[in-house]
């Protein structure tokens, strides 16, 4: 464990985790979602481009030569933020490096957030996004999904969605402490709920019923622990140990095992909750990113 680590997690623990003791408030959560807490590293002669376009309003991650081989393959990537907050500015310390350690080009979607917009928005807007990429001439199969935290269970949301509608599936998915479970039945919530340095397992109840509204909380497309992932393509998994959404990680990993699904999950030691956001500090955020940008490229030259 880095000395970096032992530090941010002394830091979360005393200044984050005491707020999830109280359901947030969404105000104030919302006033990060324009801020961007880490500068992007950027890749030389790559850009970021925000966008605008109807089905895809976020921003490019992209090299600025329009012949660059990774303009041939893409990134659909979902932030985290519970669903009600954050944006695809605040997740350039993610994006910018799996970008550039795949090779890919990265579209980090806007998507709308609850609770003025629960479920099922924000997958209606991955599906709008995702069909409007293969739309405009990238195939599924130069097309990688991945996300963070609501964001990971978002990229699982609609690979099912994907299969169900009979639309081409993307060539792999990575995804980080991703929240499958809005029903919140892990053993985790409970077992790790001391040893998590950002949240306390009571939170995760509170913050769901904004995105899910009136949706039952197994609704398999709000919570994909619950659906068959039968047919699913390559799956990377990356968890803590330590904390309280590592059930919705292991679960997810043995059920796409059960299906035949080529599943893989990394359980990293003592780490925060989606570790990789703090990449600019913290070098086993670093090493995650790079081992997830190496199974993307590998993914996507393989179904290339």
């Amino acid at each position: 464990m880095s000395l970096q680590n032992l530090a941010l997690s002394w830091a979360l623990r005393h200044w984050v985790k005491p707020n999830s003791l109280r359901d947030q408030d969404i105000v104030a959560s919302r006033a990060l979602t324009g801020r961007v807490p880490f500068r992007a590293k950027l890749a030389p002669g790559w850009r970021i481009r925000p966008s605008h376009q109807a089905a895809l309003a976020g921003e490019w991650i992209e090299p600025a030569s329009p012949s660059h081989p990774a303009r041939k393959r893409c990134i659909l990537y979902f932030h985290g933020g519970a669903y009600v907050a954050m944006s695809a500015r605040t997740h350039r310390s993610i994006t910018s490096r799996l970008a550039a350690s795949s090779g890919s080009s990265l579209f980090a979607l806007d998507y709308r957030l609850a609770p003025e917009y629960p479920f099922p928005a924000a997958l209606e807007d991955a599906l709008a996004a995702y069909r409007a990429l293969i739309a405009t001439g990238t195939p599924a199969s130069s097309i990688a999904v991945a996300g963070d935290s609501a964001g990971g269970g978002l990229a699982l949301a609609l690979l099912i969605a994907l299969r169900d509608a009979k639309d081409p599936l993307p060539a792999a998915a990575a995804v980080f402490s991703p929240w499958t479970d809005l029903a919140v039945t892990g053993r985790s919530i409970v077992g790790n709920d001391a040893a998590d340095v950002m949240f306390f397992g009571s939170w995760v109840e509170q913050v769901a019923r904004h995105y899910l509204a009136d949706t039952p909380a197994a609704n398999p497309l709000a919570s994909p622990v619950y659906a068959d992932l039968t047919g699913l393509p390559p799956l990377l998994i990356q968890v803590s140990d330590s904390e309280v959404l590592l059930d919705d990680s292991r679960r997810v990993f043995d059920h796409a095992k059960q299906a035949g699904v080529a599943a893989t999950l990394e359980i990293w030691p003592g780490l925060p909750h989606d570790w990789q956001i703090f990449a600019p500090i913290l070098p086993e955020a670093r090493a995650a990113l790079r081992e997830a940008g190496a199974f993307i490229r590998a993914r996507l030259q393989h179904a290339a």
